[in-house]
C-alpha cells in the first residue's frame, strides 16, 4: 500500500529475530517479513509493526539486550523511503 507508514525491526541474528517475534506476538499485532533490500546489515528477517505501536514496541525493546535497529518506512513522492530511528 503506497500511503502506508510502518516500522521495521531488523536484526543481526535470525535467532534474535525469531525470539523477539515470539515475545512481541503475545502483546502486539506484528508481522514477520523479509528485510527490505534498502536495509543492508541484517539477517534477512524483520518484524513489521504499525506506527500506532511505535512507543509501546520500542519501550519493550529497550529492556532487551539483543542487537537490532528500528526503521521507519514511508512513501514520499511515490518512492519508498526508509529512515533509521534507533
Amino acid at each position: 500500500m503506497k500511503n502506508e507508514e510502518f516500522y521495521v525491526i531488523a536484526f543481526e541474528s535470525t535467532h534474535h529475530a525469531i525470539q523477539t517475534e515470539k515475545d512481541l506476538r503475545t502483546r502486539f499485532k506484528i508481522e514477520t517479513i523479509p528485510t527490505p533490500r534498502e536495509i543492508s546489515a541484517s539477517c534477512g528477517l524483520s518484524i513489521k509493526f504499525s506506527k500506532d505501536l511505535f512507543t509501546d514496541v520500542t519501550d519493550l525493546l529497550k529492556k532487551d539486550e539483543k542487537k537490532y535497529n528500528v526503521f521507519r518506512v514511508e512513501w514520499v513522492g511515490g518512492q519508498r523511503q526508509i529512515t533509521k530511528v534507533t
